[in-house]
């Protein structure tokens, strides 16, 4: 059985029905948008779950998950992933319309 999420996680899972989001199925929308928006709390929840082992793996099997320049700069730090890597996301997030839109 799916263990059910910490309640103080339904905060951003605002756009769906959050007694329906399961761990086991929904894994990748669940870390993306905590690592996107989480708070502390939620970030360090993450880190129990994962581990920073997988956590960093899973930044790394989705080529910087969709995260911020900030947000991938932390983390590449935090979790030692190289550097080459994180630069080269960084430089995409930042030529996104997204990331040119943020510099204006």
């Amino acid at each position: 059985m799916d263990e059910k999420l910490p309640d103080f996680l339904q905060e951003y899972f605002w756009d769906t029905d959050y007694s329906q989001i399961s761990w086991d199925l929904q894994r990748d929308f669940i870390i993306r948008r905590v690592l996107q928006n989480g708070s502390w709390e939620a970030i360090c929840w993450l880190r129990r779950e994962l581990g920073d082992e997988g956590l960093g793996a899973w930044i790394e099997a989705h080529a910087g998950g969709g995260l911020s320049p900030r947000q991938l700069r932390y983390w590449g730090l935090v979790l030692d992933l190289p550097e080459d890597e994180v630069t080269g996301w960084v430089v995409k997030e930042r030529e996104s319309v997204w990331g040119r839109r943020m510099e204006r």
